[in-house]
């Protein structure tokens, strides 16, 4: 006998650990079949829920009523309802992106907002079987790793998934024995969209190879999901065998990586958190045997040959052109990267530090405003204990400093002339002596 879609949905939370009976979940409603029939589960189960609503305002009126169906579905049943109005097409436009993928950015976002606002421990959304299937199959047609073809997966992160086991006949026989109110999107009939086509088109023809098609790609996408658990598990380790962080940065070893088993695949998964797509992953492979300097952009990173090490840098890093303007020792003091300026007055008790994140200034010598800026080609100073100028060029190969080092180093300024390589080395020309009456002292924010 046939277990009940109820029970179906009972056992599966339960075998995929997607939540305890005390959890609080914050369900993804849309007003469509699947996320209806979800709500209507989670009330039979007396689990602590609460609904999420998103308007994209995409389709007027029609979007209007699906957001007033969810409305007076939790006040009927006094659930807790949030709801929002996004204006889709702008963001879309805004950050050159497709209107699939401006509102799973826009929805995600705000349902995390929502669940750490108010506490809540999941985000559970309704995708079922046959979106799996999809995913897979769009997956494939775009190109994609073992993580792709793994397609959705029932606990990502503070996201489950607690119909991925059940099928849209199976959904919408339990909505109909159970007589739950729900409204159909208009767009799912369009097959302009790639999903659609997908479903509408393929489909039907992978029916008739096989009728059980979806059930049978669905059981591949969860053993590639099996392997693809063993194989994450690997890589993690691995890339903490050859990789260490430095200053916020990844650096592998060159020589590391091309001792691997596998070669460019295996590269390609210890790289994919990085940004790494199919599309870049031959430049990456190719960075491997390039001249030092070289270097790829992916959309979160940038990632750099230096020497015998690639060094990955997060992009919002990337901050170049870095020049503020300080008046007073007070604004220096706020200054990004510096956690205090101080003057106090010279005397036979002061000390001075010996270390590169405190610089002591004889006040007398420098001129406001001062000047935080990059360094450039060309900069020179006098290294502190030497009266012969240095290139700052030359002074950091002497360093040893990598490619992003080197960018990010930052110089304090007064009248043209370098004062300090911000915790670095100070300039001799400004270093406190026996003459000096008051001494400004700066100290560097930890971790800079």
């Amino acid at each position: 006998m046939q277990k009940s879609f109820y029970d179906e949905f009972v056992d599966y939370a339960g075998v995929k650990s997607l939540f305890n009976s005390d959890t609080r979940i914050l369900l993804a409603v849309s007003g469509g079949i699947d996320s209806m029939v979800m709500t209507h589960l989670f009330l039979r189960l007396g689990q602590e829920i609460a609904v999420a609503h998103c308007n994209f305002s995409l389709r007027g009126e029609e979007s209007d009523r699906d957001e007033e169906l969810v409305k007076e579905f939790c006040t009927t049943n006094k659930l807790p309802f949030f709801r929002v109005r996004f204006q889709t097409m702008e963001y879309a436009s805004k950050k050159s992106v497709s209107i699939q993928m401006a509102a799973r950015e826009l929805r995600y976002g705000w349902f995390e907002k929502i669940r750490n606002g108010h506490d809540y421990d999941l985000i559970a959304t309704a995708h079922n079987l046959n979106d799996n299937v999809e995913t897979l199959l769009i997956n494939l047609t775009r190109g994609t790793g073992l993580t792709g073809l793994s397609a959705m997966k029932p606990v990502s992160g503070t996201i489950i998934r607690p119909l991925l086991f059940a099928t849209r006949d199976r959904i919408a026989a339990y909505c109909c024995d159970n007589r739950i109110d729900y409204r159909e999107d208009s767009s799912n009939s369009l097959t302009k969209y790639t999903r659609n086509k997908i479903r509408h088109l393929v489909m039907p023809v992978l029916r008739e190879i096989n009728p059980s098609a979806d059930v049978t790609i669905s059981r591949v996408a969860g053993k590639l999901a099996a392997l693809d658990e063993i194989l994450q598990n690997h890589i993690s380790g691995l890339r903490k065998e050859i990789s260490e962080n430095s200053e916020g940065n990844i650096i592998f070893s060159i020589a590391g990586l091309k001792s691997l088993k596998g070669g460019s695949s295996m590269i390609y998964e210890l790289f994919l958190p990085y940004g790494i797509t199919e599309d870049n992953s031959g430049s990456l492979h190719r960075l491997l045997d390039s001249t030092p300097g070289k270097q790829i952009f992916t959309k979160t990173h940038r990632i750099l040959r230096d020497r015998d090490k690639i060094i990955v840098t997060p992009s919002e890093d990337q901050d170049l052109t870095l020049r503020i303007e300080l008046d007073s020792p007070d604004e220096l003091g706020r200054a990004p990267g510096i956690a205090s300026a101080e003057i106090i007055i010279a005397g036979p008790d002061s000390k001075i530090p010996r270390t590169p994140d405190v610089a002591c200034i004889d006040l007398e010598k420098i001129t406001f405003p001062l000047i935080i800026r990059r360094w450039q080609k060309g900069d020179y100073f006098y290294p502190l204990g030497m009266q012969n100028r240095k290139k700052l060029s030359d002074y950091f190969t002497d360093r040893k400093y990598s490619g992003i080092k080197k960018e990010k180093a930052a110089i304090l300024e007064s009248d043209g002339k370098i004062v300090w390589i911000i915790g670095e080395r100070l300039d001799d020309r400004y270093k406190v002596s026996e003459n000096t009456v008051r001494i400004l002292v700066i100290r560097v924010s930890p971790g800079r």
